[in-house]
């Protein structure tokens, strides 16, 4: 469930400023985070490609205590119950 940068910036507003001289955006960040949620992998075993796991573990932690990342996970449950909703319903309905 990778997001693109045009997806990402419908999420942006939610994310706290990244501060400081930072390793990895908040997508890569935010991609991290999906890939542990989609394929229940640990952190530490995400593939390198991803970036330091630790870097990606304590921006995660942030977003989590701040609310952000359920704000996250909210917006990407509504994004996916339309897409279900437009998709069940009959083209003659929509024209």
């Amino acid at each position: 469930m990778k997001r693109t940068q045009t997806q990402y910036k419908q999420i942006k507003p939610v994310l706290p400023k990244q501060r400081g001289n930072v390793s990895l955006s908040n997508l890569q960040v935010l991609n991290a985070i999906l890939y542990v949620t989609e394929h229940g992998c640990k952190r530490r075993g995400l593939p390198k490609h991803f970036g330091n796991w630790h870097t990606i573990y304590t921006r995660m932690s942030r977003w989590s205590k701040s609310d952000a990342l359920t704000k996250v996970f909210e917006h990407l449950q509504k994004e996916q119950l339309l897409r279900i909703l437009y998709s069940t319903i009959p083209m003659a309905l929509v024209l």
